[in-house]
């Protein structure tokens, strides 16, 4: 169970959340809600009217078409073939493979539409504390700081997904307020503005009072963030303010690596010493975690002895597979392979379609394509543990920031600004944990300039026909550290992007589909019903 503060922040806000939203479209974006006049709120309801901003978020990282699917599935990493079950979702998480999504793509707008809701209940909450309407007599300026940082936090995953947003800042607006279209760089320099001007604000305790809130220190790490990817974002790289940043979390000593990489995707993980900011769930409160249910073969629900039989899903694309060191042990922690059993011990046998009737049901690194797969292809995603007797959603906290992620961005700023040897050393020290032997845990800077290992090119029955020759990658193995350390963490797309990968290489059945398509495009609905919106270049 989660700790008390932490359920009151989250749970408490259920309430209020219905009050506003329980009869929403999801089509809808809206930009103001009115105060319902039976709520009279005092002092003690700040948790009531913060916890909305914060509870979002499940949805937003892990619902159906969050951020795991379309940030995942349109990587290089994990895909959604179709299975003989037929699953397929009207060809959704095909089109985010092949990166052919259009305007009109539901995935997307769900995205946009969970991202505003997020931002509307921060701009709800100011308004509540700024009219006195939330009467507050102490710490007032603090919890202003914490709500303007997590709008920010929103504007950055906007800014990073969609890029040209309308930046809405009130909530006290006309009936029909269609807000004006923000550039991408504005979007940038309000993110970071936002997070500059109320980061010494925020509290600097790291303990179960700011699990799964916004801390200085997780405030630090969205700058880090933003200036990280800065060039792609705004044409200016910022090697240095991201570098600074990475040191002032890094030499808070708040954070500490886990020992055991498994430990920080446990059932009962709240209490890792890693993990920077958390998005909480708790399977008792019918929370969005279903990332199990998306991956596992109907029959592994007697593995796991699980309340609902999965849907035989996605997997891991063979080629990412491929590059990992057979002695890393976050393959096995990360990727579910081999011989499937029940709880028992008894081995299962396949029975969804006549290819493999009868056949063990062996998870086996091979994926004829994302248009076809047998359902024995793939590994299958384990990162996040799966308890005996789970329901259809965790109970386990997406470490959504953590102290890994800072190193390697500051690695990252060394290797790009010339102290290859420096990034070295730290990424040997993260890799140190997922090695027995040290030696293998030892990289170099040279190793670290060099070229990926993945054998990028387009498949056909699970072997490489089309080789892609688009030429090396700038610092390849740095991004396969990055793939290994951080595989179905909401990692993948940003550093393809960043790696200059995403829109120019070949994988199973994705073709390169057009430089553009680093953004999403802005939904149709929004066009449709905001004439002050501009579709993205490109769509």
């Amino acid at each position: 169970m989660k700790s008390k503060i932490l359920k009151y922040f989250f749970v408490a806000g259920l309430g209020l959340t219905m009050i506003f939203f329980s009869c929403t479209k999801l089509d809808e974006t809206v930009y103001t809600e009115l105060i319902a006049e039976q709520f009279n709120p005092t002092e003690s309801d700040v948790a009531s009217v913060m916890g909305p901003i914060y509870s979002n978020l499940r949805n937003v990282v892990s619902g159906w078409a969050g951020l795991y699917d379309v940030i995942e599935e349109s990587s290089d990493a994990i895909v959604t073939p179709v299975r003989p079950n037929g699953w397929d979702d009207g060809g959704m998480y095909r089109r985010m493979h092949k990166h052919t999504w259009t305007p009109e793509e539901y995935h997307t707008s769900a995205l946009w539409t969970r991202l505003y809701r997020g931002v509307t209940h921060a701009n709800r909450a100011l308004y509540m504390i700024e009219t006195g309407t939330l009467p507050i007599a102490t710490n007032k300026e603090n919890y202003i700081a914490e709500i303007k940082t997590a709008r920010a936090f929103y504007y950055y995953l906007l800014l990073d997904n969609f890029g040209n947003v309308p930046i809405v800042t009130q909530f006290d607006v006309e009936e029909g307020f269609l807000p004006a279209q923000n550039t991408r760089k504005q979007v940038y320099d309000f993110v970071e503005s936002e997070i500059k001007a109320n980061i010494e604000l925020l509290s600097d305790v790291n303990d179960a009072t700011t699990y799964g809130r916004f801390n200085k220190w997780a405030a630090y790490t969205i700058l880090a963030k933003i200036y990280l990817n800065a060039e792609v974002y705004t044409g200016t790289p910022q090697w240095a303010a991201c570098l600074d940043a990475c040191n002032k979390v890094i030499a808070s000593g708040k954070y500490q690596l886990e020992p055991v990489y498994s430990d920080l995707f446990k059932t009962n993980n709240e209490g890792s010493t890693e993990t920077i900011f958390a998005v909480p769930y708790d399977d008792i409160y019918g929370d969005w975690l279903h990332w199990h249910m998306k991956t596992l073969h109907p029959l592994n629900q007697s593995t796991y002895d699980l309340q609902e039989s999965p849907w035989g899903g996605s997997c891991a694309i063979p080629q990412f597979i491929n590059t990992y060191n057979s002695k890393d042990k976050r393959l096995a922690q990360t990727w579910i392979s081999g011989q499937q059993f029940s709880s028992g011990g008894d081995s299962l046998f396949c029975n969804m379609g006549a290819d493999k009737m009868g056949l063990p049901l062996n998870f086996i690194n091979f994926v004829q394509s994302a248009d076809y797969s047998a359902e024995d292809e793939g590994y299958r995603m384990g990162k996040y543990e799966i308890k005996m007797g789970a329901k259809g959603m965790l109970s386990n906290d997406v470490p959504f920031f953590r102290l890994a992620d800072v190193m390697m961005m500051k690695a990252e700023c060394l290797l790009r600004t010339g102290d290859a040897g420096g990034a070295a050393t730290i990424v040997s020290e993260i890799r140190a944990r997922s090695f027995d032997n040290p030696a293998d845990a030892n990289v170099t800077g040279t190793q670290l300039q060099g070229n990926s290992a993945y054998a990028y090119g387009f498949v056909e029955n699970g072997v490489i026909t089309q080789p892609d020759h688009s030429g090396s990658i700038q610092y390849g193995r740095f991004l396969d550290e990055l793939g290994w350390e951080f595989a179905a963490e909401l990692h993948r797309r940003s550093d393809l992007i960043r790696f200059g990968v995403y829109t120019t290489k070949t994988w199973l059945s994705h073709r390169p589909n057009g430089a553009y398509r680093s953004l999403f495009p802005i939904p149709q609905d929004q066009l449709n019903n905001n004439t002050n919106l501009k579709q993205n270049d490109g769509y």
